[in-house]
């Protein structure tokens, strides 16, 4: 009895290692597939942390132009105004 299963043994393993195999090539695919979906959420944060800090700085950048332009008008303004109210000579 010892004998017939040490010779069934090698078909077993055989059989048992293809098996693996097939396993081992659909768990790479599976593998895989999380990597590219890993992958693809990665590079999506990172355009979407891009978008929003471009859009920030766009936004203070123009808050503070406007801000400029509207203090040297208001400084021109008044400027005028004393230049206006000053005799010439």
């Amino acid at each position: 009895m010892f004998g017939a299963a040490l010779m069934l043994a090698p078909g077993y393993t055989v059989a048992g290692a293809q098996n693996d195999q097939g396993n081992s090539a659909k768990q790479d695919m599976k593998d895989a597939g999380r990597d590219t979906k890993a992958g693809a959420k990665d590079a999506g944060k990172g355009v979407k942390k891009g978008t929003q800090k471009s859009y920030h700085t766009g936004k203070n950048d123009t808050k503070k132009a406007y801000n400029k332009t509207k203090n040297t008008t208001k400084g021109a303004v008044n400027g005028a105004k004393e230049g206006a109210k000053q005799p010439p000579q």
